[in-house]
This record gives C-alpha cells, sequence and structure tokens, in this order.
C-alpha cells in the first residue's frame, strides 16, 4: 500500500485514544472496516478500503451527525489512492449517495468539506467521454455553486476544487470540457455584479486561482465582462477584475491574433485607475505588465509602437504613488524594457523616446524615487547593450555628476547604473565618455574620476584585452613613475595615493581576461615577458595578475572542452586555437611561478597555487611528467637535509615573513601534478607519500604525506591515479592506516579521516577489516577541535555504514592484527557486514573508561542513526535508545551533552506511536536538566520538549510530565496560546478567512515542507533561538506593547478624505553663499530626506554652558539634594494649603532642616544638628508628616556619614565620578591640609583624618 497512505491511515488509529468524540469514531470506523476487510480475507489495499466504505455508506442513513459523515470523510483519504478505472465504475452509484448529502440545508462544514474532496478526486478521474454525461455536468455544477457560498471554509475548499479541475484536463483535451460551464457561471456571476456584489468577488476570486485555457467563443465576453466591472466603482471589485483578467491572460496569447489582443490592451489602459488608489492601480500595472509582455510575443513591432506612450502614461505613478505602488509601476517598466523592445528597434527614435522619459526621472521632483529610477536605466542599458552609446552618453554623464557630489546620498545605487554601463558599452567607451584624468599635468581643468576605478573592477565582461595593454599598461606604469617621484621627494602621502592608483589599474587586469575576443592578437609574447617580470617584481600587484592570468585559462579552457560553457565572443574553434596559443607560454611561467611559491611565504600562496593548476590543465602531459620529475629530484634533496622547525619557527610572525621550508614546497607542488601523471610518476608520488605519511618527525610533512594519497585517491574510477591506489589497497596502503594509527599528529587528522572516507566507501569483501579497525579513530574524530576534521570523521562514519549496508563478511582476526588466519578461534571471529552489525561495533565505544570517547560514541551513534533511519528496524532503534538514555542522567556534562542531542534525533527519527509509548522515560530522562542553565542544558530541554509538543501534542507531553515540572508545561501551554493567537489574528486579515485546515491537511503540508543544507545540522541544532525570548515576563510583553503602539503611530496619519498619507518629505539645505537656485543641475544634493534638525538634536544633546561658553555638568549628588528639597518644600506647602493655613514660615520645618535646628532625643534631652551644609536629614530620627507624604522613590536618601569626628579637610573638593579635585562652585585647592598658624610647628604636624582614632600625627624633620 502507499507509504503516504498508510502514514494517515496510522494517525487516524492513533486517534482512538482522543479526547474528541468525532476523532473517536473516525478511529473506530477506520478499525471496523479493516476488521472487516480481514475477515473477507480481501487484501489490505485502497480498492478494499474504497468497496467496503462505498458499501457501508449504501447501507447508512444519510443525516448531518450520523455515521455517513465519518464515513465520507474516510473515503475522502481514500479515493485519491484509488485507480480512475474503479472510480469511474462506481461513479453514479457515488453521485447517487453523495448527492442527498448535499441536499441537506443543516450539513455542517466538515461533511461538505469532505464531500468536495470526494467530488474533485471523483471528477478528476473520469474521461473526456464522461464529461458530456448529465451526471458529471451536474455535479460540477454544484461545486460551481459551493464556490460562491457563503461559508468561507467550504467557498475556499471549493474554489480549491474547481481551480485543480479545470488546470488538469483529461488527455488528449487541452481544453477542459467543463470549461464552457465554467465560463457560462462566471459570466452570469458578473452579469449581475451590481445586484449582488459578494457573489461576483468570490467568483472572481476563483478566476484570479484557475490557470485555465478558456474556450476561444467565451474569450473575448469574459474579458469585456472583467472589464466592466472597474465602473462599478467599488474597489475590492476593481482590484479583484485586474488580478483576474491578468490570470486570464497568461494564456491568452493561444487564444487571440494580434487585433484581438490590441483591442483589449487599449481598453484596459483606458481602465487605468488613480494613483492615489494603490490596490487598483498596482492590479492595473501587473496586467499591463503581463498583457504587454504577451503582446509582444504576438508582434514585437505593433507592441514597440505604442511603447512609450504606455511608458509615459505608466511614469508619473513612480513619482506620485505609494511606495508600494512606485515599485510595481517600476516592474512594470522594467519588464516592458526588457520584454517589449526588439533587436532591430534598439536605436531608434522609440528608444530615444523612453531614455528622454528615463532622464526626466533625475529631476528633484523624483527625489524620493531616485533609487527606483535608477534600477530602470541599469535595465536600459543593460537591454540596449552596445547601443547606450551615444544616446545614453548625456545620461550617464549626469549620474556620475550626481555620483561625485560630496552628500549625494545613493552612491551604491548610482555605481550600480555605472556599473551596467560599463558591461554594456565596454571599458573603452565609457572611459570616452567619463575620462579618468588622473593626469594631473594634462588635465587641469577637468575634475578627477579616480574613483570609477574599482567600480569598473567588476563590471568588466567579454572587452578587448588589447584595450588594456595599450592603454591601461601605459597609464599604470605613469602612475608608478609618479609615485616613485615622490619617494624621492620624501612626499609619502602622495607617494601612496599614486601607488593605490596603480594597483587599483591592475586590478581591472582581471575583468579584460573574462573570455577577450582577441586572445591571440592581444597576448603577445611582450605583454607575457611583461606580465611575468611585473609578477615577480612586484609583490603588490602579484594577486591581481596571478587571477587574471588564471581567470583567462579556466574560461578559455572551459570553452574550448565543455559545449554547454558559454560562448561569448569565442566559438568552440577559436577557443581551442587561444588555449593552443597560451600554452606556449605555460613553461616560461610555471618556471616564474615555481619560484615566486618558493619565495613566498604560507599565507601568499593561495593564488600562486592556482594559477599554477590553471597552467596545468593547458599544457600537454608529457611536459607535466617532464616537469614532476625535476620536482621530485628537488623533494629528495631538500628531504635529505630537511630538519623539523623550531619552536620560533612555528610562530606566527615568523611564517607571515619567511617562506615554508623547501620540502613543503616540493611537496606541495608534487601533489598539485597527481590528476595528470602517468602510472610510474602516480608510483613515485604514492611512494613519497607514504614514506612522509608514517613518519611522525614533522607534522606538516605527515599532513602533506596523506594529502597527497587523498588526491590520488579521489580520481575518477578510470584514471591511472586511482588503478594504483586499488592495487595498493591491501599490500600498502590499508596496512600503513592501521600501523601509522598511533603516531598520527592531530594537524593531519582531517586529511587522513578524509582518506578512510575515500577508501571506505568502495571496500572489497575481503577488505572489510579495515571498518572496524579504523572506527575507533573515526568515532574520536566527531570530536576533534577542527571543524573540517569533525566533517570528515562524520563523512567517514557514513562512508563505513554504506559500506557495511552492502553485505559481506568480516575477518575480525585481521582487524586486530592476528596472524594465524587459519586458527579455529580466528575462523569464528568472522562477522556478517550489516548496518545493524555497523551499530554494534559503534556501541561498543560506550564501555570505554574516558567520558571523551563516551561523548564521542554517542555523536556518532546519533549521525548514523539520522542517516540510516530506513535501514534500521524500530526494535533495534529501541534497543538502542534505551541504551543511550542512561546516560542522559550521567553526571559528566560531556556525556550528558550528547545524550541530550542523541534525544533531540530521536524525537524525529522514530515514528509517532513509538514515541508515545516511551514518551514517559524520554520526558523523565530529560527534565534532569530543566534547570540547569551551564552549557545550554536548561535550553536544550526546553528545545526537546518543544519538539515533542510539535509531533505528539502538548497533552501527552503533560501526561507523563512530573508534577514538580509541571511550571514548565504550564509556559509551554501559555506560548503555545500566544502563538495560536497570533496565528489567528494574522488569518483574520484576509478578506476570505483562512481558516486552519483539519489535522490531516496539516500533517500533509508539514511533510512537504524542504530542509536546506545539513539536515542533521539542522536537527541537532536548529530552532534552539527560537526559545530566547519565550518567556513569560511582563519585561517582553511591554516591549511588543510599545512596538506594536508605535507601529500604530506611524501608519495612524490619515488625510482629509481618511486616505493614509506618507510621512516622508524632503528639507531644503540652506546656502550660505546665497539663495538655492533651482535651475540648477546641482541642486539635488540641497535637498535631504531627513530632517537636519532632528540629527542635530540627536546627536549634540542638550548641555548648559557658562557666560564664557564652557559646559556646565551638574553635580548627581547635588541635584538629588535640590530635588530632595523642592520635594519637601512643595509637600509642606501643600499641606498648608490644604488645612487653609497661611503660606508663611514653616518654623517646624526650619527646626527639621536648619543648620541650627534642633530636636529631642529620647530622653527629652536636647540636642542640636551637627550638621554640614548638605546633610539636612541625616541626624533625624523621625521625618515629619510632610516628609513622609512625599514618595520614597521621588526623594533619593543621601548615603549616612559617619561622625564629623573623623572629618578630613578638602572633602568638599573630592570628585564624585571623574578622577580630579575640581568642584563647581569652589576654589581649586592646592592641598587638602588647612594653613592655620598653629598647626605649622617645626617638627611636627597634627592633621585630622578619615580614621577611627581620629588622629594621625606625623613627624617632619
Amino acid at each position: 500500500m502507499d507509504f503516504e497512505l498508510e502514514s494517515q491511515l496510522k494517525k487516524l488509529r492513533l486517534q482512538l485514544g482522543s479526547k474528541a468524540a468525532h476523532q473517536q469514531q473516525h478511529a473506530a470506523t477506520l478499525l471496523a472496516v479493516e476488521e472487516t476487510i480481514k475477515e473477507q480475507s480481501m487484501a489490505i489495499e485502497p480498492a478494499s478500503y474504497f468497496a467496503a466504505l462505498l458499501t457501508l455508506l449504501e447501507q447508512t442513513e444519510v443525516g448531518p451527525k450520523g455515521l455517513s459523515g465519518t464515513i465520507i470523510y474516510l473515503l475522502s483519504i481514500i479515493l485519491p489512492f484509488v485507480s480512475h478505472n474503479t472510480i469511474r465504475a462506481k461513479f453514479a452509484t457515488m453521485m447517487a449517495v453523495l448527492s442527498q448529502s448535499l441536499d441537506l440545508e443543516s450539513a455542517d462544514v466538515a461533511l461538505l468539506r469532505s464531500i468536495i474532496s470526494c467530488l474533485e478526486t471523483v471528477l478528476m478521474a473520469q474521461d473526456a467521454g464522461s464529461w458530456t454525461q448529465p451526471i458529471a455536468q451536474g455535479t460540477f455544477k454544484s461545486l460551481l455553486a459551493l464556490a460562491t457560498d457563503s461559508k468561507p471554509k467550504i467557498r475556499k475548499r471549493a474554489q480549491q476544487a474547481v481551480s485543480r479541475l479545470m488546470s488538469s484536463p483529461p488527455p488528449p483535451a487541452v481544453v477542459h470540457p467543463a470549461a464552457g460551464l465554467m465560463a457560462q457561471f462566471v459570466l452570469d456571476s458578473l452579469s449581475s455584479a451590481k445586484a449582488d456584489l459578494q457573489v461576483a468577488l468570490q467568483t472572481l476570486q476563483m478566476v484570479k486561482q484557475t490557470d485555465m485555457l478558456w474556450p476561444e467563443n467565451a474569450f473575448g465576453s469574459l474579458c469585456e465582462a472583467l472589464m466592466q466591472l472597474p465602473k462599478l466603482n467599488a474597489p475590492f471589485v476593481t482590484a479583484l477584475s485586474f488580478q483576474a483578467l491578468e490570470t486570464v491572460f497568461s494564456r491568452a496569447t493561444e487564444l487571440l491574433d494580434e487585433d484581438q489582443f490590441r483591442d483589449i490592451l487599449i481598453s484596459i489602459i483606458d481602465l487605468k485607475p488613480n494613483t492615489n488608489d494603490p490596490l487598483a492601480s498596482e492590479a492595473w500595472l501587473k496586467i499591463v505588465q503581463k498583457g504587454y509582455s504577451a503582446f509582444a510575443t504576438i508582434s514585437s513591432e505593433a507592441c514597440f509602437q505604442s511603447l512609450p506612450d504606455l511608458i509615459d502614461l505608466v511614469f508619473p505613478d513612480i513619482e506620485l504613488g505609494k511606495q508600494s505602488t512606485r515599485e510595481v509601476a517600476t516592474q512594470c517598466i522594467w519588464a516592458m524594457i526588457r520584454d517589449c523592445i526588439p533587436e532591430d528597434k534598439l536605436g531608434s527614435a522609440g528608444t530615444a523616446r523612453i531614455i528622454k522619459t528615463l532622464t526626466s526621472g533625475l529631476s528633484y521632483r523624483f527625489r524620493e524615487s531616485w533609487a527606483l529610477i535608477f534600477l530602470l536605466i541599469a535595465a536600459m542599458f543593460q537591454r540596449l547593450g552596445k547601443h547606450a552609446h551615444p544616446s545614453m552618453d548625456a545620461l550617464m554623464t549626469e549620474i556620475s555628476h550626481m555620483r561625485m557630489e560630496p552628500e549625494f546620498e545613493l552612491k551604491s545605487e548610482a555605481d550600480a547604473v555605472l556599473g551596467a554601463a560599463v558591461r554594456a558599452i565596454g571599458p573603452e567607451t565609457f572611459l570616452g565618455v567619463l575620462p579618468l584624468n588622473l593626469n594631473a599635468d594634462q588635465h587641469k581643468d577637468q575634475v578627477g574620476r579616480a574613483w570609477l576605478l574599482p567600480l569598473m573592477k567588476s563590471h568588466i565582461r567579454n572587452a578587448p584585452l588589447g584595450y588594456f595593454v595599450q592603454s591601461m599598461v601605459p597609464l599604470a606604469d605613469g602612475l608608478a613613475a609618479r609615485s616613485q617621484q615622490f619617494v624621492s621627494q620624501s612626499r609619502d602621502i602622495e607617494a601612496k595615493v599614486f601607488d593605490a592608483l596603480n594597483q587599483q589599474v591592475w586590478a581591472l587586469f582581471g575583468g579584460f581576461c573574462n573570455v577577450p575576443s582577441d586572445v591571440i592578437e592581444s597576448f603577445t609574447p611582450e605583454f607575457a615577458e611583461r606580465l611575468a617580470t611585473e609578477m615577480f617584481e612586484s609583490t603588490t600587484v602579484r594577486p591581481a595578475i596571478c587571477n587574471g592570468i588564471q581567470t583567462l585559462l579556466k574560461a578559455v579552457h572551459a570553452l574550448a572542452h565543455e559545449p554547454s560553457a558559454s560562448a561569448g565572443p569565442l566559438t568552440q574553434e577559436q577557443a581551442l586555437a587561444a588555449e593552443k596559443h597560451l600554452a606556449q607560454f605555460a613553461p616560461q611561467y610555471l618556471s616564474q611561478l615555481f619560484n615566486i611559491f618558493a619565495q613566498s611565504p604560507g599565507s601568499a600562496r593561495g593564488y600562486v597555487m592556482d594559477t599554477i593548476n590553471a597552467f596545468l590543465a593547458v599544457i600537454t602531459p608529457a611536459e607535466i611528467n617532464a616537469t614532476f620529475v625535476k620536482v621530485c629530484n628537488m623533494l629528495n634533496e631538500a628531504l635529505k637535509t630537511h630538519t623539523p622547525p623550531t619552536a620560533a619557527e612555528l610562530t606566527n610572525s615568523y611564517l607571515e615573513a619567511n617562506p615554508p621550508p623547501a620540502a613543503y614546497t616540493m611537496m606541495d607542488l608534487a601533489t598539485s601534478m597527481a590528476v595528470y601523471l602517468d602510472a610510474e610518476r602516480a608510483q613515485m608520488l604514492l611512494h613519497a607519500a607514504f614514506v612522509l605519511a608514517k613518519q611522525n618527525d614533522d607534522a606538516s610533512l605527515q599532513k602533506k604525506g596523506y594529502k597527497a594519497i587523498c588526491r590520488l585517491a579521489e580520481q575518477p574510477a578510470d584514471s591511472l591515479a586511482r588503478q594504483l591506489i586499488e592495487s595498493a589497497i591491501n599490500v600498502q596502503l590499508i596496512p600503513m592506516l592501521i600501523e601509522s594509527a598511533e603516531t598520527v599528529g592531530p594537524s593531519s587528522r582531517r586529511d587522513r579521516l578524509a582518506l578512510i572516507a575515500l577508501l571506505s566507501r568502495n571496500l572489497a569483501d575481503e577488505q572489510l577489516h579495515f571498518v572496524p579497525a579504523m572506527l575507533s579513530e573515526a568515532i574520536l574524530g566527531t570530536k576533534d577541535v577542527n571543524e573540517r576534521a569533525r566533517n570528515s570523521a562524520f563523512d567517514a562514519l557514513l562512508a563505513m555504514g554504506e559500506r557495511m549496508a552492502r553485505g559481506g563478511v568480516i575477518d575480525m582476526a585481521a582487524a586486530t592484527g592476528a596472524t594465524d588466519a587459519n586458527d579455529d578461534a580466528s575462523m569464528q571471529q568472522q562477522q556478517q557486514a550489516s548496518i545493524e552489525e555497523f551499530f554494534k561495533m559503534t556501541a561498543a565505544g560506550l564501555a570505554a573508561q574516558t567520558p571523551h570517547m563516551i561523548s564521542a560514541t554517542i555523536a556518532a551513534i546519533s549521525r548514523v542513526l539520522f542517516e540510516f533511519q530506513d535501514k534500521v528496524g524500530t526494535e533495534f532503534a529501541l534497543e538502542i535508545m534505551q541504551t543511550v538514555l542512561m546516560f542522559v542522567a550521567h553526571k559528566n556534562r560531556e556525556i550528558s551533552k550528547s545524550s541530550l542531542g542523541f534525544v533531540k534525533v530521536i524525537t524525529v527519527v522514530l515514528p509517532k506511536e513509538v514515541l508515545l509509548q516511551h514518551l514517559r522515560e524520554i520526558v523523565v530522562s530529560i527534565l534532569k536538566w530543566s534547570h540547569e542553565y551551564k552549557n545550554q542544558m536548561g535550553l536544550k530541554c526546553r528545545h526537546i520538549l518543544d519538539r515533542l509538543v510539535r509531533r505528539l501534542g502538548l497533552d501527552a507531553v503533560a501526561e507523563v510530565t512530573p508534577q514538580e515540572h509541571e511550571r514548565l508545561i504550564v509556559n509551554m501551554r501559555k506560548r503555545q496560546q500566544r502563538a495560536k493567537r497570533g496565528k489567528e489574528s494574522n488569518a483574520g486579515a484576509n478578506a476570505d478567512g483562512n481558516d486552519d485546515d483539519d489535522d490531516d491537511e496539516e500533517m500533509q503540508a508539514a511533510g512537504n515542507k524542504k530542509s536546506f543544507g545539513n539536515a542533521y545540522e539542522d536537527v541537532l541544532y536548529g530552532s534552539e533561538s527560537e526559545l530566547d525570548d519565550s518567556d513569560d515576563g511582563d519585561g517582553n510583553s511591554i516591549g511588543k506593547g510599545k512596538a506594536k503602539a508605535k507601529g500604530k503611530t506611524k501608519q495612524g496619519n490619515k488625510s482629509e478624505n481618511g486616505h493614509p498619507v506618507s510621512t516622508r518629505g524632503a528639507w531644503i539645505k540652506e546656502d550660505a553663499d546665497g539663495p538655492l537656485d533651482f535651475l540648477d543641475r546641482s541642486a539635488f544634493t540641497h535637498f535631504a530626506t531627513a530632517d537636519p534638525t532632528t540629527v542635530k538634536t540627536r546627536r549634540m544633546p542638550s548641555v548648559p554652558k557658562m557666560k564664557n561658553g564652557k559646559l556646565l555638568f551638574e553635580d548627581p549628588e547635588e541635584e538629588a539634594r535640590k530635588a530632595k528639597a523642592a520635594a519637601i518644600a512643595a509637600a509642606s506647602s501643600a499641606s498648608a494649603n490644604a488645612q487653609g493655613e497661611d503660606a508663611g514660615e514653616d518654623y517646624y520645618l526650619q527646626s527639621l532642616t536648619s543648620k541650627d535646628g534642633f530636636y529631642r532625643a529620647a530622653n527629652q534631652k536636647i540636642k542640636f544638628h551637627k550638621r554640614k551644609p548638605g546633610d539636612e536629614d541625616d541626624d533625624v530620627e523621625m521625618a515629619s508628616e510632610d516628609e513622609a507624604a512625599v514618595p520614597q522613590k521621588a526623594v533619593p536618601a543621601p548615603k549616612r556619614t559617619k561622625s564629623n569626628e573623623g572629618f578630613a579637610y578638602g572633602r568638599e573638593f573630592r570628585a564624585k565620578k571623574a578622577q580630579g579635585d575640581v568642584k563647581r562652585g569652589n576654589v581649586d585647592p592646592f592641598a587638602y591640609v588647612p594653613l592655620n598658624p598653629k598647626n605649622m610647628k617645626k617638627g611636627s604636624l597634627n592633621v585630622k583624618g578619615n580614621s577611627k582614632k581620629g588622629k594621625r600625627t606625623r613627624n617632619m624633620k
């Protein structure tokens, strides 16, 4: 039985224990039907279900709340999997039964939706002949009637059914047999639109989503009816009519001739709505765009004749419309420029009119839409190509002037336009219109455009290389000479500027090498010699030259050997000739590049090696083999004198300034030639790689040895290198890998694991002992600190699993190193290879003694289980799960963290019914970490619970959650309800009331989601960020409320007629020299889209100043004291006024706050305040009623000071926040010691200090 049907039926069977009565009835009926099928010894297949359900439906009384609804629901699930012949045979029977339910006025929504699904499937199965029968036509009319039903769910489902039916006519028909019925129904509904506007809206919605070929005799009437609807002045009807026209026009080219199409387009253009009506305007623009694009395929000449007028008609919408309307209008004009200008009209007068219209968009009236105007100008350059010169030269010059203004805000958009111009007309013509003017002596009166150099770098394509040789190289030489001249004059800044310009000119070389048309003519020996000299002598321009050469070689090689590659200006024969021409310079360049590679530090070698590989691809194998022999000889000589680098030579500073040892260099060069070697030379490389891989004195050489073997092993199966590897696997390779497992260095693990993965995929049966021998190393590699090493380890595990799944016999004695293979014990150690056996081998690591190995094993099991879930039985997966679950509560965090990752995997891998059976032990095991937030353990636990809730439902998870964790379930329930309310509010915004579908439709939609990237990474690490802001704190709610209120404020501006108005505006910047000249072309630079005063206010906060202009910063403590005193005074005044007293002096308040005030202690003795200024309340034991009336938060309490006995002189000058001794309102003291003559006795100085004793004495001698 079909897998999709089986999964749906499984879900229904699980609903037997549901709390919903209708779900229980569905499950019970399904189980009863399945029991009946088994009793009758029928096959469990869709036809059997269909026969049993149809028989049961015929015997059941039809009613709105009876068993018939459940049977029809089950039929709607089964019918799509029943053969069309069977459905056609029972067509009349089914219609007789279903029609009874359709006649019920009290039928509920769920029943009608199930009936619609059945009708859709039954009608989809009918052939062309069946549609001529009255029963089929009557059924279709019933569907059309339901498509305009007042209930939104029924209407939506019926419209979907009609759309699918009309879009899939029965073969061999092109037009559906029921298209006439559909057209007549639409015409009847639209003709009464004035009387019943709601039905017209629903009919238009159905037409909009139905992509069908309409009958030719009804197409004209349908278009006429749709074009009459805008005259009703109903905004929604107008917009939907245009949208329906857009759908109808998608197939119009198959039905209309040129004259009919033109007449319809003219009628549509006459219906242009007001620009202030965005809904209708955007719909009209879309139908115009699609209509003209379709008309261009019928008659490009007739379409182009009216194109300039049409663009003139649409262009004001970019200025006057709302933002969304502007974007749609831009898209409309952009599509017409792309589709409606034929090749023979690129230089015509009509094109000139379009350019003039686009030029008008650069006026300040379009300032808010300049970004969109630039898009259209770039599209025009792209369409015209070389014909853009000279017609768009003035436009290009104007944009360059705008770009050069310092305060112009759209520099990146202007750069995109100029870049499109470079691609269209070429760099030579472009620089003729906009010269660089870098030579100040020759162009004193002209503005320099050095900013064009980086702009041109990424936009030069298919340009003649000769222009670079004749113009750019002399320019670079002149700039370099000026730089050297300034260096000799010790003018370092000017020297650096001209050196940078020289580098930017050479950076253009890569663009000129992108498939030039004159390779043979321009790449002369003299130019090749110049490039080689410049590349060797100048380290600053070397990257640009190397990148340009490899771009040229790769492009020519691709065109010569890949017919599918884009030819550009070269044919395949010309590309072959160009490749042969370039190959003759390879020996000279390779010698030069080898020397550069040997002398360059490791960080500056990548592009040099890429250039070497590009040359190796175009020379003959004989030349490569001869070069390889020379490199091998140099490698042998270097290895004889090589010593491992010292610690000082391994520091980053040393490596960045010095080249690697010669042995490293020669090995890298030899490895780069591995692809092209013959058998003899490949054997030489393999022997050298074995020697280097087995030694452990130099980790870098060991890594390069493994890398060379990998390079040989990854070649195609028919290559000589791969055949050599295959012959050396048993004799040399596998024994070497097994023996050297203990001596491998950390830097070599990635290449070694990559080699293990390559070998594991194609192991023969007698080589399967390699899997258990290397398995432990692959498992440990999953915890390597290097990410690429971890990825290689996982690849090795998957490769081993794939090979084990193919079967075979494993000689465990060979894996353990047993010498006597004929021994009886070793014969018993042979194991049958399978995926289950591979899991058992992997799970053996769980018995390790170290947490690191146990954690790595769990990670390996998770990855392998996810990859091979379809090949592992459910019972076996449950055994693995129960074993790993014991480690979830482990005290070691490394082990428990990997175990939680495994639980994440099983929540996706295991079927729902299995998860339900073991849900309690899963939930209980992970809840130990629910309150542990170190290493995000609690977050991982919540993430797992969220996944379980999404798969099994919140009730199922809550049922097995212990009582002490009930708060976590309450939190999840709140978040679920919050998300549901948000979904309902979003759904309520739709006019049709898009409600949620049934559970089966949601499951099907979830199954159709595609996962991009690494699926295992998504399962293990994905969606954890969803829980970051999911708490139920008030802070989040307040923040969201503020954001929502802010959004309402922005969108709440309304004009007098109720339409929203744009809050965007423009400000004119004043010119200090005089009034602004609006006729000047540079006037646009004096307009700003942001309020300058707001910017200034935001950037310069308000700070008070003194009379002399110095900034005045208030003391925070003093401000607090002032605020407190003011609050007390205000409270006292309010109290006095409330009691009707005179607002005179408050002696009681003065007694509390005055410097000379007093109070009575607990023994009724009078005590005077011992306070200084600023210590108003420090000694008051009981606050007054007036002070108590002041809120506590409004009066910050000052810090209590200790007794004045420990007072230190100068404390009033101490800085409160900053380091220093300046205090506003006081003098700047020279010392904190009072100059009292009594204290200036010779020999001693008594100073009161802030100490417990209160006095500190120091003798001065």
